[in-house]
């Protein structure tokens, strides 16, 4: 009966040992996957935030290249076509440069079908994402629309100054910017027959100068192959902290229990 009361106890100290090792590792990945969480919440907030910053920047140019510009609207084309030209080729992100006159295009550098341009001044819209003209290789464009007294310049730049704004964040989050219903991210645009994940702590934000949004967010399972990886890091040391407490409990519990034998040999 001693020796089954014996062994019980010993038991017990073993589940306790075993208790108290594993408190402080469970206890520290909990607290691992709780921060780790919350940062990326707060990267995917501060992160919409800067992307607009940036491409307001960039659009911020457009607007600077349409005003230079602004000065040659209502002028005939032939005197100033040439001008036109020089300026876009003045700036690499320009693709061309487009005159109206009240709400018709009427004279741009290049060949661009100036019914196509009218049409985007007539939608109202200052910045849209445009696929090109029809008859032209679809390659994603950006016009800005500058609008002065009766006048105005549509400013037309390849998109990829847009996704080289996005591409500045290589953290992992994917920044989806948005105008109306086009939409263009690092790796591709509306024209894809599918739009990227970002069902993770997604985030948006909205440009109050320019109209268009940022969408952020992390793709399906990046927030679990995150923490995978970051517990591969930190359970070491985690095992080690346990291990250390476990032994400190059991120092503590056998000398407990020699001083219980001793006190025993003692009153004998």
């Amino acid at each position: 009966m001693l020796k089954i009361m014996h062994a019980g106890g010993r038991l017990r100290e073993l589940l306790l040992l075993i208790t108290v090792g594993l408190v402080p590792v469970i206890s520290g990945l909990l607290v691992m996957i709780v921060q780790l969480e919350m940062k990326l919440a707060e990267n995917a907030t501060v992160s919409v935030q800067e992307a607009v910053f940036s491409v307001d920047q960039a659009l911020n140019r457009l607007h600077e290249a349409a005003q230079r510009a602004l000065p040659l609207a209502d002028k005939p084309c032939e005197s100033v076509k040439s001008t036109l030209q020089e300026q876009v080729v003045s700036r690499s992100m320009l693709r061309s440069l487009t005159l109206v006159r009240g709400d018709e295009a009427y004279c741009s550098s290049t060949s661009d079908s100036l019914e196509y341009l009218t049409a985007f001044t007539l939608s109202g819209q200052q910045v849209d994402l445009s696929y090109g003209q029809p008859d032209q290789r679809r390659k994603l464009l950006v016009n800005f629309y500058l609008q002065g007294n009766g006048s105005g310049v549509i400013v037309t730049a390849y998109a990829s100054q847009l996704r080289s704004e996005l591409d500045a964040f290589q953290d992992g989050l994917t920044l989806l910017l948005e105008f109306g219903d086009r939409y263009i991210w690092s790796k591709g645009d509306s024209r894809d027959p599918q739009r990227p994940s970002q069902s993770e702590f997604l985030a948006s934000a909205l440009s109050a100068k320019y109209g268009y949004r940022v969408n952020g967010g992390y793709a399906e399972g990046y927030t679990a192959q995150e923490i995978h990886q970051s517990i591969l890091q930190i359970l070491p040391s985690l095992i080690l902290v346990g291990i250390v407490t476990g032994s400190i409990v059991y120092l503590g519990l056998y000398r407990a229990r020699s001083g219980r034998r001793d006190r025993a040999a003692n009153a004998v």
